[in-house]
């Protein structure tokens, strides 16, 4: 009895705050656009059972069909995951280094160096995004000191590298600290081991250290690509009208047309373009795990 009363939060969590609220954006996603508070319909006569089943009737897919039709929905997936996926590879090759520098750091310098990696936190994130905003203008810190040492400004601001810039600063400590968790938690005499029977170090590296931390790895890109793909702020600060993501084309459904059905139905399509590839990851992982 007390096994499953421990076990209650977490599910009553999960019944709270994601599936009741992922049941209502559903539903708004089925509903029709209405120029009405709410802006569709129909909505649930809460005083009167016998209509819901009326209500339900009316639902239908037409908006789903809206984002197949439309090119513009299914470039912005593309361009949300490529975005990612390259943000994700850059936080990789970025973050390992600093993690692997973190965990073979003496033992009094790990609180510190640990401690530098989440300051950013104790500020705002808009307020982060808009320095770099200051840092890659025309007439930004960055243009200034390359004119200093000679070299042609650069035109970054409003581009894809901007905002490959803006989201590997903003996710780099996500993919920095599983990864160190998973290299602090390696028994050194492994490595000690590994070239005492001949290998070098490189080759310890990448035969002993970095399977070993592939949970850390693999965690870290997790971490770091799924919120990048609906990511708003960055792609619209730092990319302005040039850079097209689905966190942006939902925004602007939501508030500038305020079609709240479409924007629901693309919500919900994020939802299953993220969450069914890393279901179908966590049982391959378990079946190679068993065998």
């Amino acid at each position: 009895m007390i096994r499953r009363v421990i076990l209650w939060p977490p599910y009553i969590w999960l019944l709270i705050l994601f599936l009741l609220p992922f049941a209502l954006v559903f539903k708004i996603a089925l509903s029709d656009y209405a120029i009405a508070i709410p802006p569709y319909t129909p909505t649930f006569d809460w005083a009167d059972p016998s209509s819901w089943g009326a209500t339900l009737g009316a639902l239908d897919f037409e908006n789903f069909q809206w984002l197949l039709d439309d090119p513009l929905y299914y470039t912005a997936y593309l361009s949300s995951l490529r975005i990612a996926l390259v943000a994700t590879v850059l936080a990789l090759l970025i973050g390992y280094p600093m993690a692997y520098a973190m965990a073979r750091a003496p033992a009094h310098w790990r609180p510190l160096l640990m401690m530098l990696v989440i300051l950013p936190f104790w500020s705002s994130f808009l307020i982060r995004i808009y320095a770099w905003i200051g840092i890659l203008s025309n007439e930004g810190f960055l243009n200034m000191v390359l004119g200093w040492v000679g070299i042609p400004p650069l035109s970054i601001i409003n581009t894809n590298t901007a905002v490959y810039i803006g989201l590997v600063y903003a996710y780099l400590p996500f993919m920095i600290l599983p990864i160190f968790a998973s290299l602090d938690r390696i028994d050194p005499s492994l490595l000690e081991a590994a070239e005492d029977l001949g290998c070098s170090r490189t080759e310890a590296f990448w035969r002993i250290t970095v399977p070993l931390s592939k949970a850390g790895i693999f965690a870290g890109c997790f971490l770091v690509f799924i919120p990048v793909v609906g990511e708003y702020i960055v792609p619209s600060l730092l990319g302005g009208s040039n850079t097209l993501m689905i966190g942006k084309v939902l925004v602007e459904e939501f508030f500038n047309n305020r079609d709240w059905t479409v924007a629901s139905a693309v919500a919900v399509v994020l939802l299953f373009v993220l969450v069914i590839p890393i279901v179908l990851f966590q049982r391959s992982a378990e079946r190679r795990d068993a065998t």
